[in-house]
């Protein structure tokens, strides 16, 4: 695919300032604008644009100012905050994304990112190998708004042709940004707590699995997904994606191997509710078969990469 003006909406979270990253390095040629609600990187050289995802007509503006052709939404509220402010988080969610895919339709963009989540699931959903098509019945906002969104992007893709595609992602792990309030980012902070050597209280069981993703996985394969030849997606709601699944025991005694006395203990709250309404493992059978895809990252790799990333900060 030949480089274009891509815009990043929700550039500053855990996702977009990395993807920035990825995608510059990948397309040298092309201007990656970032926007969001605030600029989290004044010291970045960038172009950059603070943007509400709601607000059609400042998006107009600048598809228009850098002549945009792909844009990547990716401004969302996760599962715990959302479930502590529900009627926000579906305006954030489910207007946002409906602002873009007008505007996508409207400005022709050649190709449009979304994502989804394995909040997208529900309680009835098979929780071990979850399939590509199954039951969704999902109990957050947030995972309502993914259920629905997929179903937005696929009839903006019959009706208008508009080439939309997404991934269903598991929790992601970086160390480059903070916890942002995803009911899987303790297996963030429990990088945090073990370097600086801290106790760390859990706040989902020691026995509740969940499938997780180190967030290198996690751009090389939206980066695969959007360079993939049109016949080869099928999936037009969103693509199952997995790479390892662990519960809280298992990623605390993985960083135990690394770090002896790190000590851990589980004070499971409202996120539990939550962790045990979602798949603890995925089946993404179809997303390999259709584009090749394969994750790098496994345990040992992930608690490797972690602790190093993150020492330098605690350390120096």
């Amino acid at each position: 695919m030949n480089p274009m003006n891509i815009l990043i909406i929700g550039s500053e979270g855990q996702l977009g300032s990395e993807l920035y990253d990825a995608l510059v390095l990948k397309y040298p040629s092309a201007k990656v604008v970032c926007s969001d609600i605030r600029n989290a990187f004044p010291e970045k050289e960038r172009n950059f644009e603070i943007l509400d995802a709601t607000d059609a007509p400042a998006l107009d503006r600048i598809i228009e100012k850098y002549q945009i052709s792909q844009i990547y939404h990716l401004a969302a509220i996760l599962s715990a905050r959302g479930e502590q402010n529900p009627l926000w988080a579906w305006d954030i969610n489910m207007r946002g994304l409906l602002v873009v895919l007008e505007a996508a339709v409207k400005h022709k963009i050649h190709r449009m990112y979304w994502p989804s989540s394995i909040a997208a699931f529900g309680p009835n959903t098979p929780r071990v190998q979850t399939p590509q098509q199954v039951v969704m019945d999902p109990n957050t906002v947030y995972g309502m708004s993914k259920q629905v969104g997929e179903l937005w992007c696929r009839y903006y893709f019959e009706k208008y042709g508009l080439d939309v595609r997404s991934l269903r992602y598991p929790g992601i792990i970086s160390y480059k940004t903070l916890p942002g309030g995803g009911t899987t980012d303790y297996a963030i902070d429990i990088f945090h707590k073990a370097l600086k050597g801290e106790k760390f209280t859990c706040f989902l069981g020691p026995e509740t699995p969940l499938p997780m993703m180190y967030i290198d996985d996690a751009i090389r394969a939206t980066l695969e997904l959007m360079e993939a030849p049109t016949e080869q997606i099928k999936e037009r709601t969103s693509y199952n994606l997995a790479a390892l699944s662990f519960t809280p025991e298992q990623l605390g005694e993985a960083i135990k191997k690394a770090i002896p006395g790190f000590e851990m203990d589980y004070a499971p709250d409202f996120r539990q509710k939550i962790a045990d309404s979602w798949p603890g493992s995925i089946d993404d059978s179809e997303a390999r078969k259709d584009w090749g895809w394969n994750h790098q990252f496994g345990m040992d790799e992930l608690v490797h990469v972690m602790l190093d990333g993150l020492k330098s900060g605690y350390l120096s």
